[in-house]
């Protein structure tokens, strides 16, 4: 699948108008359902392809923030053959009461594969677990930057941001 059909699908499956609060705390005329196109199989293969374009040849991790960047991480595991490791809100109450699944180590370099993008509140919390434990976040990469502020509080940050798409790319007025 090439970029614009992607593009196209992922709008087709994810699009919907009307009056939404998002995690933000924004409200906006329109939502895009990540779940509708993470959940299917043709769309989240040819993301992780696409997030491939972002993994260096040091990259040693894939991180995805809880729960919209698990699936992209899995597959994008999958397509490369490095280990991922989800990055929870909170610490569980129960079991090993981590913020992080799986192994991730000072030695790490990581890229963070994120969902939507509005202002990166949920990314900037996950960034900062990454680098708690001393890893190194080579980038965050999103599959859709809403363009309501996500790169300049990431790059304000001091991360790197790309994403896949833009709203604007989906044909979405800002």
């Amino acid at each position: 699948m090439n970029r614009d059909e992607l593009g196209k699908a992922i709008r087709e499956a994810a699009y919907l108008e009307g009056d939404f609060l998002l995690r933000s705390g924004r409200r906006s005329k329109y939502y895009l359902d990540k779940y509708r196109f993470e959940t299917q199989p043709r769309i989240l293969k040819a993301l992780a392809e696409r997030f491939c374009e972002y993994i260096n040849s040091d990259t040693t991790l894939i991180a995805g923030a809880e729960l919209g960047g698990v699936a992209l991480a899995a597959a994008t595991s999958l397509k490369t053959g490095l280990p991922f490791v989800i990055i929870r809100n909170s610490k569980k109450d129960y079991g090993t009461s981590k913020l992080v699944e799986g192994v991730m180590t000072a030695a790490d370099r990581v890229v963070m594969v994120e969902d939507i993008a509005t202002t990166a509140g949920q990314a900037l919390e996950a960034a900062k677990v990454i680098t708690d434990t001393g890893a190194t976040l080579q980038r965050i990469v999103a599959v859709i930057d809403r363009q309501e502020g996500a790169r300049e509080n990431v790059e304000g940050a001091g991360h790197r941001f790309d994403a896949l798409y833009t709203s604007s790319d989906l044909g979405i007025a800002v």
